[in-house]
């Protein structure tokens, strides 16, 4: 019993941290900038979940909620292009491709944090994921030193679901020593303009 209370613990402490800044859609307050994250590809397109966080920062958009989205994900080979598939799915759904921004090097949520932060200077954002991995992010891009709110997209508690949730208890402990650490993101490169051009271009059109 004891091995398991220990085992809960960055779960439960991961969850803590992220439960205050969790919102909905409706009342999730105004952020220049909403971070998406990637959720996988299905030949080539956007798995279902990673539909629904899109669909959900479609409509933080064209309710004026956020000004740029920021999409982050794995496109560490030629043949598999999660951002790129992401601003293909925003563009077909009514989003401006100018009002879209990508991060090719977000390998894993820590990384996407603080390349957020590091090489693309958001400082305040809204997070866009499922419920189950909302908090995990919330706590890992405060640490990374955004300052963040997160809309956790709804799904049906099918197994995907349930193994998302039980990936979370897994990946807690990693996010704790994220932060305890913070390290360098897998790749870190030079600082890019794309999120100051586009809200600029964002505010230049009101």
């Amino acid at each position: 019993m004891a091995v398991l209370v220990l085992a809960l613990l960055p779960a439960t402490w991961v969850r803590l941290a992220g439960d205050s800044r969790v919102r909905t859609e409706a009342d999730v307050p105004s952020e220049p900038v909403a971070v998406v994250f990637g959720a996988g590809l299905w030949q080539g397109r956007p798995s279902p979940y990673l539909a629904h966080r899109l669909d959900a920062a479609a409509r933080l958009y064209a309710a004026g909620k956020v000004r740029v989205l920021l999409v982050t994900g794995d496109n560490s080979r030629t043949s598999y292009d999660e951002p790129g598939a992401m601003r293909t799915y925003l563009t077909a759904h009514g989003v401006p491709r100018d009002r879209i921004v990508v991060d090719d090097a977000g390998f894993d949520t820590w990384d996407s944090c603080s390349r957020a932060r590091r090489i693309f200077g958001v400082d305040h954002a809204v997070l866009v994921s499922q419920g189950f991995h909302i908090r995990r992010a919330l706590a890992l891009c405060r640490s990374a030193g955004i300052d963040a709110y997160g809309v956790g997209v709804d799904e049906k508690h099918d197994l995907t679901w349930l193994a998302g949730g039980a990936r979370e208890v897994l990946a807690a402990g990693k996010a704790v020593l994220d932060i305890a650490a913070k390290p360098d993101p897998r790749f870190l490169g030079p600082h890019e303009n794309g999120v100051a051009q586009a809200l600029t271009a964002a505010d230049g059109r009101r």
